[in-house]
């Protein structure tokens, strides 16, 4: 006979994918969950960043690490899961069923160390230590990826400066787009009790880096100043580009939860990490950073920073989120 999860196990499941990245922690995500047909995601399109995002990618790739959080979160109570993405093709915004089929007796250690991550991973944004990223662990990640459906490259050399200069170039033509400004400054402005967007707790100050530094998206709002004496070391910091074989919405699903299983698997590692957006949502910069970096039968979705943080970095505070109440339908 098979057993039905029960109202707060579904909840406390949702609770766990909430906790998912996404592009300026807008969110985008609902949720229905029955203790008879399991978890629905449905994408928000209230929250969908149009300037930032004007093709709605950072929010497929957002719900899809919400997608993964919540499977793994259920995994490590000993369920197992079927999942259907993109299950109705007369509604776009629902992006996936997932259903139950039974509770196993044993949990699977893997899931529980990546469930054990979920509160603990962070967006860092500052400048990582000198301590390199042992070649061991990058094959770990990219493993991850590649379980997931994606693919991770490593860029490094003359490469990884390529694409910093792509970095920079993205932020650049962005901070020209009419409307970017200001919805920025929006998501980066949150009234304290707001649930979402970006804290300046979460946010860097700008200020002097060193040559082969990572920029990041440019704040409105002032930031975390980080030790002076952090730029004393290099930043050795890993960039990789997260890639798909095909940019249908289902490939980009998969490329979100790929993201979440190597962000959770590198903070289980004790790796700091940093998904950016940016320059893949600018079309000239996303094709260069194909064509050049990744090959041109590869679809980019993100670029991730993994490293070491600083030793004597502050702990960065958990981004803010919204109620559950707010974002689950009554579970029946």
């Amino acid at each position: 006979t098979s057993i039905s999860a029960d109202a707060a196990t579904l909840r406390g499941a949702v609770a766990s994918a909430i906790r998912a990245p996404s592009v300026y922690n807008s969110q985008p995500w609902r949720w229905r969950a029955s203790t008879s047909d399991g978890i629905d995601l449905f994408a928000d399109p209230n929250r969908h960043l149009i300037t930032t995002d004007p093709d709605g990618r950072d929010l497929l790739l957002s719900c899809g690490a919400a997608l993964h959080h919540l499977t793994v979160a259920l995994a490590a109570l000993g369920w197992t899961t079927r999942v259907a993405r993109l299950p109705d093709p007369e509604n776009l915004h629902h992006l996936a069923r997932v259903s139950l089929p039974a509770r196993t007796g044993t949990v699977d250690p893997e899931a529980a160390r990546l469930a054990e991550a979920i509160p603990r991973r962070r967006t860092d944004r500052g400048r990582f230590g000198p301590q390199p990223v042992p070649a061991h662990l990058l094959d770990t990640l990219v493993a991850q990826a590649d379980a997931h459906g994606a693919r991770l490259h490593v860029v490094s050399g003359t490469a990884r400066r390529r694409l910093i200069s792509l970095i920079a170039e993205s932020a650049s033509l962005q901070q020209q787009q009419l409307g970017y400004a200001a919805e920025a400054a929006r998501w980066t402005g949150r009234h304290t009790g707001s649930g979402d967007g970006i804290r300046p707790a979460n946010l860097v100050a700008p200020g002097v880096g060193r040559s082969g530094d990572v920029p990041m998206r440019p704040s409105p709002r002032p930031g975390v100043a980080r030790p002076t004496h952090a730029l004393e070391h290099d930043d050795a910091s890993v960039l990789a580009v997260l890639t798909t074989a095909s940019d249908e919405r289902g490939a980009v699903l998969r490329a979100g939860e790929a993201t979440s299983a190597v962000l959770l698997t590198a903070t289980a590692h004790g790796l700091a990490s940093t998904p950016l957006s940016q320059p893949l949502e600018v079309a000239g910069t996303r094709t260069a950073i194909g064509t050049e970096l990744v090959g041109a039968d590869r679809f980019a979705q993100l670029v991730l920073r993994v490293g070491r943080a600083f030793p004597d970095a502050p702990e960065l505070p958990p981004s803010p989120r919204r109620p559950l109440r707010s974002v689950l339908a009554p579970v029946s």
